[in-house]
């Protein structure tokens, strides 16, 4: 086990060199890799001989993102995505079959929804959707098939905070693994890993890139629940690009220290909208307010970077807040250094069923802000503007 610091292994873990040595991470641009002679390429293939083979599911800049995250998140192995969405793919498609089940936190992202009810349930993979704060409804929704939990946590986007260690005692008592999307916080801020989590799924995407830049995704937990993933992955081929990876490499050398300046900012945000009129209720992981506010202070070192908030008015209102905004960027990813808003209703729920953003306490009126690095003032500045008058 390696017992550096955080910080160090953000900047260093992971890394190899060249021939070359070269200081900064190599990125390695090419589609395969050639062979010494026959044999070699032979061994390279059976799995006998360690190597490069072909960049669908191998290549070094890859590699080092996924020991440098392996690392932070505290895990075995980790094995990178072409985004976020193919991360939880590759997960059940590489350690679940037809006829089995999944028990999920109804407080999802709407692809992921969308991913199990739809798109997954076709191929006869089940899924029962429960509160995410109800530890008696995961108990309850338990089958002699259940072979995943997975839960976001905080929740997207209303910052619900599932009970990690709670809920892998329920999932590993009916055999079940855990799978915990940590996009939110980041090994920087949680470690679910530590606290009974069987496996860790990322956007790398949004924080782990830091910058809106590219797409990537990620899983980490053993090496042999990842070598499940790995197959699939290896043949399916939903993998990453050494670009993507790179720049998101790079991104990881910066994550404590954006994550902490983003959640600062973000806690005091989400005080100065509880006193603004107009405001009907704040969700956020670090107010006392928030109703999982103490076990969310045991899980993660902040509340984190995302807020979001109901508006009076519903609809009409909310998107007048969005639309009165000059400096806040108005689209649906988050993570950034720069501060986003989103309507998740009409954009990232949309496509999620009426009755089920009802269930998971989406409503018309809700926006949710992702606090980038900007002076904390202009935001509050530039969303009041639609708050007031």
């Amino acid at each position: 086990m390696n017992h550096q610091d955080f910080d160090t292994l953000a900047v260093r873990a992971g890394t190899q060199r060249s021939q070359f040595n070269e200081h900064s991470e190599a990125l390695y641009l090419t589609s395969s890799f050639v062979f010494d002679s026959a044999a070699q390429a032979a061994a390279r293939f059976a799995g006998e001989e360690d190597g490069n083979v072909y960049a669908r599911f191998s290549n070094p800049t890859v590699t080092m993102l996924q020991d440098r995250l392996a690392a932070l998140e505290g895990g075995e192995r980790c094995v990178a995505t072409a985004s976020g969405m193919a991360a939880i793919l590759s997960l059940v498609m590489g350690t679940m079959r037809a006829g089995e089940h999944v028990v999920a936190s109804n407080g999802l992202f709407g692809a992921t929804q969308q991913l199990f009810s739809g798109i997954l349930a076709k191929f006869g993979v089940e899924t029962s959707f429960v509160s995410a704060t109800d530890l008696d409804a995961y108990r309850a929704a338990i089958k002699t098939s259940t072979r995943l939990f997975f839960v976001e946590t905080p929740s997207n986007p209303l910052t619900e905070v599932v009970d990690i260690a709670a809920v892998a005692e329920i999932a590993h008592q009916a055999g079940a693994l855990l799978a915990v999307d940590n996009c939110f916080c980041t090994p920087a801020l949680q470690r679910p890993l530590e606290l009974g989590a069987d496996v860790i799924v990322h956007s790398a995407t949004k924080y782990l890139d830091g910058q809106g830049r590219v797409l990537g995704g990620a899983l980490v937990g053993t090496d042999q629940v990842m070598e499940d993933v790995f197959k699939f992955l290896r043949t399916a081929g939903p993998c990453i690009s050494p670009f993507n990876a790179w720049v998101i490499l790079k991104g990881l050398e910066t994550l404590r220290i954006r994550m902490e300046a983003q959640s600062n900012s973000a806690l005091e945000l989400a005080r100065w909208l509880e006193t603004q009129a107009g405001v009907a209720r704040v969700h956020y992981p670090g107010l006392e307010s928030h109703p999982q506010h103490a076990l969310a202070m045991r899980q993660q070192r902040t509340g984190g970077a995302i807020v979001s908030f109901d508006v009076a008015g519903g609809r009409e209102q909310a998107w007048r807040v969005v639309d009165a905004t000059r400096m806040i960027s108005i689209t649906a990813n988050l993570g950034d250094t720069r501060t986003t808003i989103t309507h998740p209703a009409s954009t990232t729920h949309g496509r999620v069923s009426p009755e089920a953003r009802a269930a998971a306490g989406i409503g018309e009126g809700l926006l949710r802000i992702a606090v980038g690095l900007e002076s904390v003032d202009d935001i509050k500045a530039d969303l009041a503007r639609g708050l007031v008058g």
